[in-house]
């Protein structure tokens, strides 16, 4: 297992080569100047050309990536353009916003399409069914942020049970920052249960038919054991597996839910990055997505071995 986890790390290091050589290129070869950007609309030939020595954009491309990984690895990612500040002080602030959203949503997506998915495959072909099946059609077709708003005119607006926008440090207090949390985390785990919960059903209903089922069921064991115990821990591979890949969704959605609800977090910089065209604020950002997805793949890998004991590597 142990060399297993250290050859997916060493195998990561390739991949995060590419991704920074795309990003790198994909950026530098824009038309716009973002020297020309810093400087100002009314800023002189003059005054660009000194910006561009100063940020070294004068030099060979090959020369400013080398320059540009160096100091990435020593966790420097440069200033940003637009906050005037490191970018990697920039990141930190803007962090826990991020984590919170991304964790608590992960927590409801877990607790609401499983079990919603098992009772689906249970009661296959009944009303429950056809409703959770429904749900999951209309879940993973609404667009996120036509999700984020509907919430927030029923539950904040209407109902008033939530606050509509803003965010609350963890430090300042757990009651505030998880009432101010869960209508975003809602928001984003939607399209998450749905997919989910219709990979539970599916994969439930695969394994409720073999023999070992009916042999639980024949030595008396209750039914939620039967399901919990013997269909649901085998069929929790797949269940992985695709949680694992919609990761790069919940990416996605983390930008969207954010710029809805102002969130400070990763996703709203990543915006206010884009529309300014900052460039070191928004290679670091997709960088540090990137490697969360394969630190989260990696992590989905050695839980199969947690499962399916049958699993070796």
């Amino acid at each position: 297992m142990v060399g297993y986890i250290l050859r997916r790390l060493l195998a990561a290091v390739p991949v995060m080569g590419i991704v920074a050589v795309l990003v790198f290129l994909m950026l530098r070869l824009t038309p716009s100047d973002p020297a020309a950007i810093i400087a100002g609309d009314f800023a002189n030939d003059q005054q660009i050309a000194e910006i561009r020595t100063k940020l070294g954009l004068d030099r060979p491309i090959v020369t400013q990536f080398v320059i540009w990984v160096g100091g990435m690895l020593q966790g420097d990612f440069g200033e940003s353009f637009f906050y005037k500040k490191q970018v990697a002080a920039l990141i930190t602030e803007r962090l826990e916003p991020t984590l919170s959203l991304s964790l608590l949503a992960i927590v409801l997506t877990v607790c609401i399409a499983v079990p919603l998915g098992t009772l689906a495959a249970y009661k296959q072909g009944s009303w429950i069914d056809r409703i959770v099946m429904g749900f999951s059609v209309v879940g993973f077709s609404v667009p996120v942020f036509v999700v984020g708003y509907l919430l927030i005119y029923v539950l904040a607006v209407r109902l008033d049970w939530f606050p509509v926008q803003g965010y609350q440090y963890l430090r300042d207090g757990f009651g505030g920052w998880l009432h101010r949390l869960v209508l975003p985390a809602l928001t984003l785990s939607i399209v998450f249960v749905a997919l989910i919960a219709r990979m539970t059903r599916t994969s439930v209903l695969e394994v409720l038919h073999e023999d070992y089922i009916r042999t639980a069921r024949a030595k008396g064991q209750s039914e939620l054991k039967v399901l919990v115990r013997h269909a649901l821990a085998n069929a929790a591979v797949p269940i992985l597996t695709v949680i694992g890949l919609t990761f790069a969704t919940l990416i996605g959605g983390v930008v969207v839910t954010e710029s809805v609800y102002t969130l400070p977090g990763l996703g709203l910089l990543t915006v206010d990055a884009v529309l300014a065209r900052d460039y070191p604020t928004i290679q670091a950002v997709i960088l540090l997505f990137s490697l969360a997805y394969v630190v989260v793949n990696l992590l989905v890998d050695v839980a199969y071995t947690v499962f399916d004991p049958r699993i070796r590597y």
